[in-house]
């Protein structure tokens, strides 16, 4: 992409109502715009990182054995009335009547939705095992939305939710989502802690949530630092035992403030492990049992040959959420700090001379081979200053910078910045694009 082409306007001063620092550099970077309260227009740039999040939450859904669907934003009120969850939510649920004085409602969630859908075609056992899943906006009436895309009234989530003939079937799809929440984390770049939670409105009595460590994080979180320190699985078979994978790591003390029990800390972790940090939430699985599938006569018939209610649980990732997450985690004074998997462009091609002969010719060749080699390289080939293209390539966090002088054509040399280290390195302009991409500079 040439940036001369691209939409991107960027604020030099920081909005006074952004309170928080992945709310102040979305608005700065030119990511997103506020349209009303909580709900907001993603820009060009913003919405590259939003499908990047979101495509790494899907495959690691489909490599856990989720299977997609889409289901409508507007939900029929009387799904939420057969379940008596209708009046749970509060004003936090937006509630509409059509034309016709039919009720409805923007879906916050889609508990009574799938299960409807799953009881209109599965009748037996051997219909199951099934988790499904799908990406969608929704909405909740925030009565005080704030911080961005943190605490929105529109957001995008990743809801999946599992179908088993009993609990310790049910188990099983819950670990596969604890793993695979463990892995989709890990390729953004993150440290994410499961942490045993409350399961509030939804229901059940199995929840954890998933928390990453930031500074800025919104609450206060305790844990062993073993936790911190785990790798994620990886490679596993999930049609395999996954437990002892669970196990390894809820074995471990972590707790968020709402659960966090002192004494027991202090006697199950050594002090030198005692981690007290802040966290920002990016993930919640839950198995509530039979709590939707009993009212709402989710039966399938068993070996038994007796009806008998499905299992289920629900397990959401906040995928516009994990965006200002992640920048809350990795930032510094001058911008964000993406991970490679996620930067909008894996570099950026600086031209700091534009409409001299050598230095558009070194860098649109620059340019076409890493677009060549799927690097996905932003081209700066206005006429703005260096110290704001430089600005500018900082604030949006491109991780790679080739900067093109005249001067350093004259010596055959460019230079590439590390955008998270700020190490810097002259190289012959060959030798640069060989090692972007090959990937030497990680």
């Amino acid at each position: 992409m040439r940036l001369s082409r691209f939409f991107l306007p960027v604020l030099k001063e920081t909005p006074s109502d952004a309170q928080i620092v992945s709310h102040q550099l979305m608005l700065r970077a030119g990511m997103i715009r506020q349209e009303a309260a909580g709900i907001y227009a993603w820009l060009p740039l913003g919405l590259r990182v939003l499908r990047k999040i979101e495509n790494i939450v899907r495959e690691e859904q489909n490599r856990a054995g989720a299977i997609e669907l889409l289901m409508p934003t507007l939900q029929p009120a009387d799904l939420w009335r057969e379940s008596g969850r209708y009046d749970d939510y509060g004003k936090e649920m937006l509630r509409i009547v059509d034309r016709h004085e039919r009720d409805l409602l923007y879906g916050p969630t889609n508990e009574e939705m799938i299960t409807e859908i799953f009881r209109g075609y599965c009748r037996s056992y051997k219909d199951l095992p099934k988790i499904l899943y799908h990406i969608q906006w929704k909405f909740r009436d925030e009565i005080r939305p704030r911080f961005g895309v943190m605490r929105g009234r529109e957001f995008l989530m990743k809801d999946a939710y599992s179908f088993d003939l009993d609990y310790d079937s049910a188990v099983k799809a819950y670990n596969k989502m604890f793993v695979a929440y463990l892995n989709t984390f890990a390729r953004m770049g993150l440290k994410s802690v499961p942490m045993r939670a409350d399961t509030g409105p939804i229901g059940g009595k199995l929840s954890h949530e998933f928390i990453i460590l930031a500074e800025t994080g919104e609450s206060e979180v305790f844990c062993d630092a073993r936790l911190v320190d785990m790798p994620a699985p990886g490679e596993v078979d999930f049609d395999g035992d996954l437990q002892p994978l669970v196990d390894e790591r809820t074995a471990l003390y972590a707790a968020t403030e709402e659960m966090h029990d002192a004494a027991r800390f202090e006697a199950e972790v050594p002090q030198e492990r005692r981690v007290s940090a802040r966290g920002i939430e990016v993930g919640h699985i839950f198995n509530f049992g039979t709590k939707y599938s009993d009212p709402m006569k989710a039966l399938v018939t068993g070996p038994d040959g007796k009806d008998t209610a499905v299992h289920m649980g629900s397990y959401g990732v906040g995928v516009s959420r994990l965006l200002g997450a992640i920048i809350e985690a990795s930032h510094d004074e001058n911008g964000v700090i993406w991970p490679e998997a996620v930067a909008p462009f894996g570099a950026g091609v600086i031209n700091m001379r534009a409409g001299d002969e050598a230095c558009d010719a070194a860098s649109n060749d620059v340019y076409a081979k890493l677009d060549a080699a799927g690097l996905e390289p932003l081209l700066d080939d206005t006429n703005e200053r260096a110290g704001a293209k430089f600005a500018t390539m900082d604030l949006i966090g491109v991780p790679y910078q080739v900067v093109i002088g005249p001067r350093g054509l004259k010596e055959g040399k460019v230079e590439v910045k590390i955008r998270a280290s700020g190490e810097r390195h002259e190289l012959s302009l060959e030798d640069a694009v060989n090692r972007l991409v090959e990937g030497a500079f990680k």
